[in-house]
């Protein structure tokens, strides 16, 4: 019996060091802190995916729109605090990149990603998740009452018509906002201020109520009938629409801002291995699949399922796109879009 007990306390001795030694390197997971764009209502979804894969590694999500994301980063351009930037505007990092801030890695599934939706240099400085494009949320209920006609272009936007009943992104604050912009610029025109697509906006700021300082708020916006015309992109419109909302999806005949939800790796970051192992997952099909649930188009080609609402050539309507020439030109054309149209903006918060 004593023998029994001397073998128990000796299990005993061995086990117990075995559980301290145990619980603190369960616990030891490396923590990344990505700067993020992405919408709040996706983030569990992509979050828990990345956790079945590399359940040794925990995301610090710190989220806000496009605009707000990309100025702070560049704030911190001494001072570096993200490890990873993912589901911001390809336009923000190719800025990004072109002021030596993010870590080329090329992701262990980028052959399955297409040239035009990553950047062009071997291994990238980024690479495309998704693309998400310009769609405009019309309330039909409210535009009954008001005897408002539904917009096929652009250029309906600037009638009498629609006066004090569009709402539309910040470029400054908002990813959508800037590719609606740099879309009209391209479409109609881009000459120091003077060019067709500026022409344009004066006569859509006529029109405009107000400003936003998110993408999404638009959308909202009009879905709750607090305006007919809300300027937006098709994630959020095909979500307010399913859940009952009185809006249809227009598509305007011109042509789509779009922009790419994008990844990259801050350089200098203290996780560069845990980063790359996201980068890996967020190229994967895997990943593409679950952005495919909310567009229509992913980096990766043939994952994504239609949308509903959301024509078969989408892909084709959207316009030409040249992410670095965007970089190089942001200053200027915030610039010169506050200067003419802020004084519409929202008051921030």
């Amino acid at each position: 019996m004593r023998s029994t007990a001397r073998n128990l306390l000796a299990t005993l001795a061995l086990a117990v060091p075995a559980a301290f030694v145990a619980a603190p390197a369960a616990a030891q997971k490396t923590a990344l802190l990505v700067y993020t764009a992405l919408e709040t209502d996706q983030l569990k979804a992509y979050q828990e995916g990345f956790a079945r894969a590399y359940p040794d590694i925990d995301i610090k999500w710190v989220r806000d729109s496009t605009g707000v994301i990309t100025a702070k980063l560049l704030a911190e351009k001494a001072n570096p605090q993200a490890d990873v930037v993912m589901g911001v505007a390809a336009s923000s990092l190719a800025l990004m990149d072109q002021q030596g801030m993010l870590e080329p890695y090329a992701p262990l599934n980028l052959d399955g990603i297409m040239a035009q939706y990553r950047a062009k240099k071997n291994p990238p400085a980024w690479f495309g998740m998704d693309v998400w494009g310009a769609t405009i949320c019309f309330n039909t209920v409210e535009a009954q009452k008001k005897g408002i006609p539904k917009p096929e272009s652009w250029k309906d936007l600037t009638k009498p018509a629609y006066k004090g009943q569009v709402v539309m992104p910040n470029p400054a604050s908002s990813g959508t906002g800037f590719f609606d912009v740099t879309a009209w610029l391209t479409l109609f025109g881009d000459d120091a201020g003077k060019g067709g697509g500026w022409k344009f906006m004066d006569a859509l700021h006529e029109n405009i109520a107000q400003y936003t300082h998110s993408g999404s708020r638009p959308c909202n916006m009009a879905a709750a009938g607090e305006f007919v015309v809300g300027i937006s992109f098709e994630y959020r419109a095909n979500s307010n629409k399913a859940k009952g909302a009185p809006i249809d999806l227009v598509f305007p005949k011109e042509g789509l801002g779009w922009d790419l939800e994008a990844f990259g790796i801050h350089k200098g970051t203290k996780n560069l291995a845990a980063a790359r192992k996201l980068a890996d997952w967020a190229s994967s099909k895997d990943a593409m699949k679950l952005y495919g649930k909310n567009f229509a188009i992913t980096a990766m080609p043939g994952v994504a399922d239609p949308l509903p609402n959301v024509p078969k050539d989408y892909e084709s309507r959207l316009v030409k796109k040249d992410f670095y020439w965007e970089a190089s030109n942001r200053e200027r054309i915030l610039a010169e879009w506050s200067k003419r149209y802020n004084a519409k903006s929202e008051p921030r918060k």
